[in-house]
């Protein structure tokens, strides 16, 4: 599994790199709910009145997670682990102070944080608190791990990762949307065209990440893969180093895990629709910046897909429910039950997993000196890309 992640200095502009997060300093738990911008991007406290996501298990498939955090304690259901494997867990590939339940218990955060202290006020509140998340650690088996979601209970697969595609990964997902599960993946942070499993998988809602002024992150990779945008940039996280532990990320890991937190709280109201016709919602309300209105783009657009994700309206708009399948390109005919095993009937395995020298589990490095570079001249770019816009975007 490659996680695509990197450094982040604090002057920087997201950098694009081997993993979906990118790490920047530190943040302290008194500051991190005033940060949380999507929180009132979406106007949370009025979502909730809607949803909150209870009733329904989001299933992270990732490199760890901390379940003893402040703001997850309880919030966790059993899982699975699926990355103790032959070749590793993942954890040789830290740089020095990352922790390999980093990167999941960020993503767990996001969706279904309920924050610390005086009425869970303090720290990392996540978009649908109400709901439960299935812990399964997955390195280089990310199919088995989606099969196993998918037979147990999981409303929602969330898959902040992109990797190597096995012979299995999509129809693992097409098994997974026919037991009803929404399942949602990173288109990958490298700002290139290139498609990347699991997002180019037929039926997977493929994500990049946005700003607080709507304008998407220039570390996207941008394809037809990519479905809609979601906050990404400048997010206050949990982590895994301790139970206090905070940083401020960037990366279409984060946009993910806010999409997936978005299909929770439908999951809960409109609890029999397909998961294509909850990707339905999503698209049908997905918003765009007035600078992006006026371009006229022709949607879904590489570098914005449908637009960035607006749960308000999607919970509340009297939308149909429209066909099964929904609008986004959808795995044909019925999903096989056996796993597929590449080199099965042949003895070997011609499509054999990464090597561990070609994945990069959780926050690769990168020297600060090119990080200061780098975040200068993006920086820049992005200053220039954002003259005209008066303010942030409400999307509620």
């Amino acid at each position: 599994m490659r996680v695509t992640r990197t450094l982040r200095a604090t002057v920087g502009a997201a950098l694009t790199g081997a993993l979906l997060l990118s790490a920047g300093g530190a943040a302290y738990a008194d500051s991190v709910r005033s940060n949380q911008w999507p929180l009132t991007a979406f106007g949370a406290e009025k979502l909730w009145e809607s949803a909150t996501g209870k009733g329904v298990t989001v299933a992270v498939l990732d490199g760890g997670f901390r379940e003893s955090h402040q703001d997850l304690t309880g919030q966790f259901v059993t899982g699975k682990n699926f990355a103790n494997t032959s070749q590793g867990d993942g954890s040789d590939s830290l740089a020095d102070g990352e922790d390999i339940r980093d990167h999941g218990t960020a993503m767990a955060g996001i969706i279904a944080g309920h924050g610390h202290g005086p009425g869970g006020s303090q720290g990392v509140k996540g978009l649908a608190p109400g709901s439960k998340i299935m812990p399964v650690p997955t390195y280089k088996n990310a199919a088995a791990a989606v099969r196993w979601a998918a037979e147990h209970g999981a409303g929602v697969i969330n898959m902040s990762f992109i990797e190597t595609q096995s012979t299995d990964i999509c129809p693992a997902i097409h098994y997974a949307l026919e037991k009803g599960a929404v399942v949602v993946a990173g288109v990958g942070n490298d700002a290139v065209a290139d498609k990347e499993y699991p997002a180019a998988c037929p039926g997977a809602i493929g994500v990049g990440a946005v700003d607080e002024y709507g304008e998407a992150s220039d570390s996207n990779n941008y394809n037809a893969t990519l479905d809609l945008l979601a906050p990404g940039v400048k997010i206050p996280v949990a982590m895994g180093k301790s139970d206090t532990d905070y940083r401020t990320a960037d990366g279409s890991s984060a946009a993910t895990a806010y999409v997936s937190a978005a299909a929770a709280l439908l999951k809960e109201k409109f609890p029999d629709l397909t998961p294509g016709q909850i990707a339905n919602r999503l698209v049908k309300t997905a918003g765009l910046a007035q600078a992006e209105k006026d371009r006229s783009l022709k949607l879904p657009d590489d570098h914005y897909g449908y637009g960035y994700i607006q749960p308000g309206p999607a919970l509340r708009r009297d939308i149909p429910a429209g066909p099964v399948a929904g609008p986004l390109p959808m795995p044909a005919g019925k999903a096989s039950k056996t796993p597929v095993v590449a080199g099965a009937d042949k003895g070997q395995d011609p499509d054999p997993p990464m090597g561990g020298k070609q994945a990069v589990l959780l926050y690769g490095g990168i020297g600060l000196g090119v990080v200061l570079v780098l975040g200068v001249i993006i920086g820049g770019v992005a200053l220039v890309r954002r003259k005209g816009n008066a303010g942030s975007q409400s999307w509620g």
